[in-house]
């Protein structure tokens, strides 16, 4: 173990052997700052992502509460759903609300009821802050076309990056942003 050259003293000059020099403390620092910052841009990308997939859960649920709305109605009313300017303005408040105990409605009144509420919610305007909408999608558009009892409910929103438009369905505004939810269901 003595004869072992790392276990060895110098016996040149005291100076150069201590500490570190300045370009071993410089590639140290670059080193750390570079794995710092590449940290800090995977967690920018990761938030991108949330937020894409936060939107497309928001855009899934609105669908799947129109679709349930329907199926709660009579099916005779499903045409009184069918429109492709959701989320253009917003309706007036119904003449007779049906989110109460007193408020029986016919089919014809639960449809207008319906409508308002689920573009209410499309438009974010049921969550509202200083009088700005807080919740909702980005330029959203909702499409209901029905055919018989098969219904396609469609959302259409901006997204923050550009991406290919398949242009599958004409509901919203086409673009490189443009994204869609398409719900189709059977409604009996």
């Amino acid at each position: 173990m003595l004869n072992n050259p790392l276990f060895r003293k110098s016996h040149g000059n005291p100076q150069l052997n201590k500490g570190m020099t300045f370009i071993e403390v410089l590639v140290a620092v670059f080193i750390l700052v570079t794995g710092i910052l590449g940290a800090v841009a995977m967690q920018a990308t990761a938030k991108k992502g949330s937020f894409d997939a936060m939107q497309r859960s928001v855009a899934s649920a609105l669908a799947q509460d129109i679709v349930e709305r329907m199926r709660s109605n009579n099916a005779t009313a499903l045409a009184g759903y069918a429109a492709t300017d959701y989320g253009e303005t917003l309706d007036s408040v119904p003449a007779k609300r049906c989110n109460t105990v007193a408020g029986v409605c016919t089919a014809a009144e639960m449809v207008i009821n319906d409508r308002y509420e689920w573009e209410l919610s499309l438009m974010g305007a049921d969550v509202v802050n200083d009088g700005n909408n807080m919740a909702g999608l980005t330029g959203v558009r909702g499409c209901i076309n029905h055919a018989l009892n098969a219904v396609t409910v469609v959302i259409s929103w901006e997204g923050r990056t550009d991406i290919f438009d398949a242009e599958k369905n004409s509901c919203g505004t086409a673009g490189s942003k443009r994204r869609q939810v398409i719900v189709e269901a059977f409604i009996n």
